[in-house]
């Protein structure tokens, strides 16, 4: 067999990126275009839901273009998403209603309160797997049909669709013939019952949301369409559809109960997966769908956290201590420590395991003689501390001891951050060759589907690893340094304001 492609597109919270791999998982091309972000008040992110079904368009046409690869040789178009992003839009002209709301937004959080205070939070857990929290999109749902004129009425009349922003871009890339959502990304929603796999009608009487306003949930090997834009004289089917952790940790081949994986972005996800039975966390993760395949089926736990690589985007932008995110590493690195300096990144509250959307982001431990390089570091420092949060409890939770954590993302390449998260969790920390594992594991389902790979035993054989951290630090000093996180984030937590 020749050469055949896959092209992917991995929809983020900063851009928008179309890349094509090859049937043995290798990168050909890519091609990505950043869009705006919106933040209409302290706490509220918006995206431009026409502008990023543009980029993606761009991002598409370009990345064929550029790669030289002919079209009669992709066999698939497939989808990796922001997860919690939702929007919804008018069924009649296709047109949203209102900016999509980020998954990083807590405009929804006095919603969330107020149902917490009506003893919902725990009925919401035991269904979905996940805390009541405006991370979810649930809340923003109601937050639009409650705030954007006549929507409501417009949605009970069933003329409002809504969906996470695979459903967006299926619908548009489908020229409006379909309203489909993948498992994993239903399961983010927080109107998915984690046991029965449908759409709960508690949860969406809770939220007020009609079900006519929500999409088909399919499996993610599943066909959502064809795809129909102009510019392209083909009209490739559309599977693969996951969102973007989930896709990565299919990505990293965790295909086995007890491996997980951590990706870093603009926040980041740790992901454990715990076999074929949903398990409800008691406390700070959440439980999720991995992915449903025709063949397989595997629940995660998981727990999020809303600034990481964003944390080193803030040290350059608003504070102007680096000019660029690659320089963190090398300048955290120049110092020995981090001289009891230590920085909560709580700037739109607390994810997992916290669950805090009104904490504070803070310094603390600062003194004379801090000076920048401490400030850097105790940032770089923070995404591993929190990383080390979620492993604790996910280990607490299932019973399951961590072998070795299983990395991807950008931040990845910060070498400083790599060994400080195998020191901190005292495991090694294990880098494959490539940084796209969202993209590659939407990729590799979509050829599993297909028929361009057997089986996941072909997919392991593609495994390409680039480095292993092997943990360095003492034990005494790694709990002494966890210690002061731990410290430094009570002090973070609303109680204290």
């Amino acid at each position: 067999m020749g050469d055949k492609y896959i092209l992917t597109v991995d929809q983020s919270t900063s851009a928008t990126k179309a890349i094509i791999f090859n049937n043995q998982g290798k990168l050909v091309h890519r091609y990505n275009v950043p869009h705006r972000q919106y933040y209409p008040k302290p706490g509220w992110v918006e995206h431009d839901p026409e502008e990023i079904y543009e980029n993606t368009l761009k991002a598409i046409k370009e990345v064929i273009k550029q790669s030289g690869v002919n079209l009669e040789d992709i066999v698939a178009l497939s989808i990796t998403n922001q997860r919690e992003t939702v929007l919804v839009w008018d069924k009649k002209t296709g047109r949203p209603i209102y900016n999509a709301i980020v998954w990083q937004c807590k405009r929804s959080a006095d919603i969330c309160e107020t149902l917490e205070k009506e003893g919902l939070g725990q009925i919401i857990k035991e269904k979905s797997g996940l805390n009541l929290s405006p991370y979810f999109s649930a809340s923003k749902i109601k937050w639009i049909l409650d705030n954007v004129e006549s929507a409501r009425e417009k949605a009970k009349r069933g003329e409002l669709l809504c969906g996470t922003i695979d459903s967006w871009l299926v619908w548009k890339l489908t020229n409006g013939k379909n309203h489909f959502i993948d498992y994993t990304n239903a399961s983010r929603t927080q109107l998915l019952n984690l046991k029965t796999l449908k759409w709960d009608k508690d949860l969406l009487e809770i939220f007020g949301i009609p079900e006519s306003m929500l999409p088909e949930i399919k499996e993610s090997d599943e066909i959502f369409g064809y795809l129909d834009i102009e510019g392209l004289s083909i009209k490739l089917p559309i599977t693969g559809v996951i969102g973007d952790s989930h896709a990565a940790l299919f990505g990293q081949m965790c295909f086995e109960k007890g491996m997980a994986k951590a990706t870093y972005g603009t926040g980041s996800s740790v992901m454990m997966n715990i076999g074929k039975e949903a398990l409800i966390p008691s406390i700070g993760i959440v439980g999720s769908i991995g992915w449903v395949l025709k063949k397989n089926l595997s629940y995660v736990l998981e727990g999020n956290i809303n600034y990481t690589g964003a944390t080193i985007k803030w040290l350059v932008e608003n504070l102007g201590l680096i000019s660029e995110p690659k320089e963190s590493g090398i300048i955290a690195s120049s110092v020995e420590d981090n001289g009891g300096v230590y920085l909560v990144p709580a700037f739109v509250g607390l994810g997992a395991p916290y669950w805090d959307s009104n904490a504070r982001a803070i310094i603390t431990g600062m003194s004379s003689n801090t000076n920048k390089a401490h400030i850097v570091r105790a940032a770089e420092e923070s995404i591993g501390y929190q990383i080390r949060d979620i492993v604790e409890l996910m280990i607490k939770e299932s019973g399951i001891k961590l072998k070795e954590l299983r990395v991807d993302g950008g931040p990845t390449r910060d070498e400083f951050l790599m060994q400080f998260q195998a020191d901190i969790l005292n495991v090694p920390v294990v880098r494959v060759k490539i940084e796209e594992l969202s993209a590659l594991g939407s990729a590799f389902i979509a050829g599993l589907a297909l028929g361009l790979w057997d089986n996941f035993d072909k997919l392991i054989t593609l495994k390409e690893i680039d480095r292993v951290f092997i943990p360095k630090m003492g034990q005494e000093e790694r709990e002494r340094l966890y210690e002061g996180w731990k410290q430094a984030v009570r002090r973070s937590l609303s109680k204290n304001f």
